[in-house]
């Protein structure tokens, strides 16, 4: 079955960065549109990025746009997020997802969820 699993989330300094991964299995990678999301708590679940099956497009939330960037090695099965300028309202739980097989680009659906990784920024 699908799984995947995210990595490299912690405690850092606003201002500060850090890169999630997140790697997957049971599927065939590169035919898979992949997003990360997030939650803070209190909050609803809410889009940070997307990234095409390969990488050529990208998408972003308003808030992060500049600051984070989205990528995927489909060699290594891994999407990444690079986070920079980390503010303590990017503090939340960041789930990696992936789209169903194939799926389109305009018409974004997501049918896989990690378990999550905290990011935590303090001020």
């Amino acid at each position: 079955q699908v799984q995947l699993v995210e990595s490299g989330g912690g405690l850092v300094q606003a201002g500060g960065s850090l890169r999630l991964s997140c790697a997957a299995s049971g599927l065939t990678f590169s035919n898979y549109v992949l997003g990360w999301f997030r939650q803070a708590p209190g909050k609803e679940r809410e889009f940070v990025a997307r990234i095409s099956w390969g990488g050529s497009r990208t998408t972003y939330a308003d808030s992060v746009k500049g600051r984070f960037t989205i990528s995927r090695d489909n060699a290594k099965n891994t999407v990444y997020l690079q986070m920079n300028s980390l503010k303590s309202d990017d503090t939340a739980v960041y789930y990696c997802a992936s789209g169903p097989y194939g799926g389109t680009w305009n018409s974004p659906q997501w049918d896989y969820w990690g378990q999550g990784t905290q990011v935590t920024v303090s001020s």
